[in-house]
């Protein structure tokens, strides 16, 4: 019997990018839900994570790790990712107003700054793509990119 090969570097890449659309989903259905973050978690993997969604549509698969540890530790972290997202969004606006999906897509992009060695341009990036799949036409994206920039700042600032 032979050991399937590993994913290569680009198709670990797509994977991880997967992996945090899926959190900031979970995260969202968490809140929506009032499910607890194991619950969810094991949902997604096990019906989510590389499902076929019609004939010949497959999701992507995820990197299992990486989503579990998003979720995880959004939850360990939010009072403090809540914290610094407040402190990045204009004071009329703290984050139990803005949109639940926004919410999720913060606190997974927190959970990776406060306790994921992911370098703050790359989590950045990663989650500005990933609001642009749920924001297609909006302003949203734009938005997202200078929030993450304020908590990636005050998260990280060595990095700066």
């Amino acid at each position: 019997m032979t050991t399937p090969a590993a994913p290569s570097g680009n198709r670990k890449r797509q994977m991880k990018s997967a992996s945090r659309l899926y959190a900031v989903q979970a995260l969202y259905q968490m809140e929506l839900s009032g499910q607890t973050a194991e619950k969810v978690t094991r949902e997604f993997i096990d019906y989510r994570f590389g499902a076929e969604v019609e004939e010949g549509v497959d999701l992507m698969e995820g990197d299992v790790d990486l989503f579990t540890r998003l979720v995880s530790e959004a939850v360990n972290w939010q009072a403090r990712i809540d914290q610094m997202t407040d402190r990045a969004l204009v004071a009329k606006w703290p984050i139990d107003r803005i949109d639940p999906t926004l919410r999720g897509l913060f606190r997974a992009a927190g959970a990776e700054l406060v306790a994921c060695d992911t370098p703050p341009r790359v989590v950045i990036s990663e989650f500005v793509d990933v609001a642009r799949a749920f924001f297609p036409d909006g302003r949203e994206p734009s938005f997202v990119n200078a929030v993450l920039d304020h908590m990636a700042r005050e998260a990280r600032p060595e990095a700066f």
